[in-house]
C-alpha cells in the first residue's frame, strides 16, 4: 500500500489499510488513521494526525510550521478528523505555544482545492471551504459552515455553525449562527434558510431564527437591550439560543452587521 517512491518517516505511524501513494512524504511525528489514502504528492509533517478514511488529494500540505513570526519550532500540533475530502493544494498549519498548541479540523469537512487553515483555528465537522477559502490564525468555525471561494477570514474571527459566507467575501468580523454574509468587506444578508431546510430544522425553528434575526438587528435601543428582548421573546427555540449565546460570547472581533449598520 505504499510505493516506493514514498518517503516515511522513521516514527511515522500508519494504521490499516492506509495507501501512501507516489512521491507522498510522511514525517516522523505523523499519524495516518486506518483506510486514509494519500493520492500522490502530499507532504504530511509536523505532530498531525490524520482521521480514518480521510483522502488527500495531489500537492496538499499538512502539518507544516505556522506562519507566525513568533513561532519558535515548538512541538504544536494538527489534528485532522476522519473521513474527509482534501483536494490539491490545500494547506492546513500546525499551532503556536501561544495560541494553545493545537489546530483541530473535525470530521467529514470537504476542503477544495488551494483552500488554507491557518494555526490555531478550530473547524467543526461537516464544512465545505471552497476553492481558495482561507481561515488567518486563531479563527473558530462551527459545524455545517459552507464558505465560499476566494473568501477570507482575518485572525480570531468566529464563524457560527450553520453559516454561509458567500464567495469572493472577506470577513472581518463574527458571523452569527445560521448568519448569511457576502461582499468584499462582508454584512449580514439575512439568515441561512436553504441550509436549515436542507438539515431538516422545523419550520416553527426556521421562523424562529428570521424573527429573531429582525429583532436583534432590526429592533429599537442599543445591542445589549436587543439582545434581552429578543432572547425572552425567541429564546425558547434551541436555533435561537444558539444565537444568543453566540453573540454573548464576545472575543476579538466585533459582529458582522447587515447593511450599513454598526453595533450600538
Amino acid at each position: 500500500m505504499i510505493d516506493p517512491t514514498a518517503r516515511i518517516g522513521p516514527g511515522a505511524l500508519l494504521e490499516e489499510g492506509v495507501s501512501v501513494g507516489p512521491y507522498c512524504v510522511v514525517g516522523s511525528h505523523v499519524v495516518i488513521g486506518s483506510g486514509c489514502r494519500l493520492v500522490a504528492h502530499v507532504h504530511i509533517a509536523g505532530r498531525t494526525a490524520i482521521g480514518a478514511r480521510t483522502v488527500i488529494h495531489p500537492f496538499a500540505s499538512l502539518g507544516g510550521p505556522p506562519q507566525s513570526s513568533g513561532y519558535r519550532d515548538e512541538p504544536t500540533r494538527l489534528v485532522v478528523g476522519k473521513d474527509c475530502d482534501i483536494r490539491e493544494g490545500v494547506t492546513m498549519n500546525i499551532g503556536t505555544k501561544d495560541g494553545g498548541g493545537l489546530t483541530e479540523v473535525g470530521d467529514r469537512g470537504f476542503f477544495m482545492a488551494y483552500s488554507h487553515v491557518g494555526h490555531d483555528c478550530h473547524v467543526g465537522n461537516d464544512v465545505i471551504f471552497a476553492n481558495g477559502a482561507t481561515l488567518g490564525g486563531h479563527c473558530v468555525v462551527g459545524d455545517y459552515v459552507f464558505i465560499g471561494g476566494l473568501s477570507a477570514a482575518h485572525q480570531h474571527t468566529r464563524i457560527g455553525a450553520h453559516a454561509m459566507v458567500g464567495g469572493l467575501s472577506g470577513l472581518r468580523g463574527d458571523v452569527i449562527p445560521f448568519g448569511l454574509v457576502a461582499g468584499s468587506f462582508a454584512r449580514l444578508s439575512g439568515v441561512n434558510i436553504v441550509g436549515m431546510r436542507r438539515r431538516k430544522f422545523a419550520a416553527a425553528s426556521i421562523r424562529a431564527v428570521r424573527s429573531a434575526y429582525r429583532s436583534l438587528f432590526f429592533g429599537e435601543g442599543v445591542l445589549a437591550r436587543r439582545l434581552e428582548a429578543t432572547e425572552a421573546k425567541f429564546g425558547h427555540d434551541p436555533a435561537v439560543a444558539q444565537i444568543i449565546a453566540f453573540v454573548r460570547d464576545r472575543r476579538d472581533r466585533p459582529l458582522c452587521f447587515p447593511g450599513q449598520h454598526t453595533e450600538a
